[in-house]
Parts: structure tokens; sequence; C-alpha cells
């Protein structure tokens, strides 16, 4: 399987994660006044896709609305304009679609789209958001790489969209950290088996466990390392010293001369 290299921009500047979101100014993460933000610092930007009832990838972390929005219950049982009509919470912004955040994107700075575990056991998907992505993103011109720490939903992105960089978000999988994954699940995907089987040509790996040796070998073997989430400068620094760049929020990481 053919793998396609990150563009240059993914490793030269800093990845806003879930965009450049500070609750105490109504940026919510993954909301559109937050990747705005991202934009106007210059910064690449990571969101995160949920799929809504109706097929649309919506822009949004958790499979459960209760923590960032003024509703509760699963997002995927809801459908894209009911979801686009629930207001974050401590913000006028409401849930994006991925169409909307591409048009205000527009190719102006990097895209990094983690596609979310359907199964929650990270499992074979029916491909029903990962279809929607692609579809999403045709015609899309910016610099633009798809991950998952699903590798079933990354083997399908490779099948649906070949020309597009693809990774693997990656963890040291601490079974009580990850529950109620299942422990042998977690046991499987720790030491990144399905690298090369996806195809990938990246990973974004877990910042405190980037001494993992599995690491070093894949950066040897020409992987590029990415990493989440680093919280401060002195974090940076620390992940610097393996990563080739990091996915950062909490403060301003630094931008490139």
């Amino acid at each position: 399987m053919t793998r396609v290299p990150l563009p240059e921009a993914f490793l030269k500047l800093p990845i806003a994660h879930r965009a450049l979101h500070d609750r105490a100014q109504g940026r919510i993460e993954n909301s559109l006044c937050a990747i705005r933000a991202a934009i106007e610092a210059g910064y690449a930007i990571e969101i995160d896709l949920q799929l809504s009832s109706d097929g649309v990838p919506m822009v949004f972390h958790d499979e459960e609305l209760d923590r960032l929005a003024g509703d509760v219950g699963p997002v995927n049982l809801r459908t894209a304009a009911q979801l686009g009509k629930i207001r974050l919470r401590d913000s006028t912004d409401t849930i994006p679609t991925l169409a909307q955040v591409l048009a205000l994107i527009d190719g102006k700075v990097p895209l990094l789209i983690e596609i979310k575990d359907q199964t929650l056991v990270m499992g074979p998907t029916d491909g029903r958001l990962e279809t929607a992505t692609a579809s999403a993103l045709q015609g899309y011109t910016g610099d633009v790489a798809v991950m998952s720490f699903n590798p079933h939903s990354v083997a399908q992105m490779a099948r649906l969209v070949p020309h597009l960089p693809r990774g693997i978000t990656t963890s040291a999988f601490d079974p009580v950290d990850w529950a109620p994954l299942p422990g042998d699940v977690c046991d499987r995907l720790r030491p990144i088996p399905d690298y090369d089987a996806t195809g990938a040509s990246f990973i974004s790996h877990e910042a405190r466990d980037l001494a993992r040796p599995r690491v070093a070998e894949l950066k040897a073997q020409g992987a590029a390392i990415l990493c989440w989430t680093t919280r401060s400068a002195a974090d940076e620094a620390l992940a610097r010293r393996i990563a080739d760049n990091v996915t950062f929020e909490g403060y301003p990481a630094a931008l490139p001369a």
C-alpha cells in the first residue's frame, strides 16, 4: 500500500488541539470560534469527527453531548440539523459540520482530522463516517491529513482517499485509562501493529509515552512522529526531543521564525 507523506507544513506549524480553544474566552474545543482563532494565529489545526444520525460528519469530540453542549445524550441519535442548533457550553457557537469547517479553513492552514472510533471497541467499522468524511473532502485543496485510533478506520480511508496522508493515533493504552476498552484490545494496539498494513506515513502518539522503543523504531523507518497533547512550553520542549511536531493546548506554542 502506497504511503502518502505528510506535507511539510504539518511538521513546522504547531497543531492546535481541537483548534485554539479557551473556554474563558468563549472559544470551545472544535468550535468555529476556536478554529478562527487558530487560523488568525497561524497554527495548524486538529479536529475530531463524530457522525450524526443522518450520516453527516460533525466536528465534535465526545460520543455524548453532555460535557460540551447545552444538551445531553448520544451525538449519533441527532440529525445534523438538530446538532447544528445545539449551543456549546459557555459559547455562542453551535456544533459545526465538517463541511462548514472546511469552508472556513479553506486551505489557510493545515488540517489534521481525527476520525473518532464509532465501534467503541476499536473494531471493524460500518464505514459510514469514513465514507461521509471522504465525500466532504472531495475537491478540498488545502493541506489535510486523516488519522484514527481505530486502525480499521485508517484502512477504510486508505481505500476511499488513497491520495491523502493518513496516520494512526497511538497511545500507551493503559487499560485503566482506556476502560471500558477491553484489556486484550489495549494489548494488541499498544505495539502499533497496523502501521504498515494501513499504509500510514505518521503516528500521533501520547506525549508522555514518546520514549517507547516502538516509536523510535517507526521514526527510524521514516515515519513522521506527531504527539498529543502538550500543555506547557516545558512539555513541548521535552516532547520535541523525539517528536517532529506537537499537538498543543492551553498555552501559546511558539511558531517558527
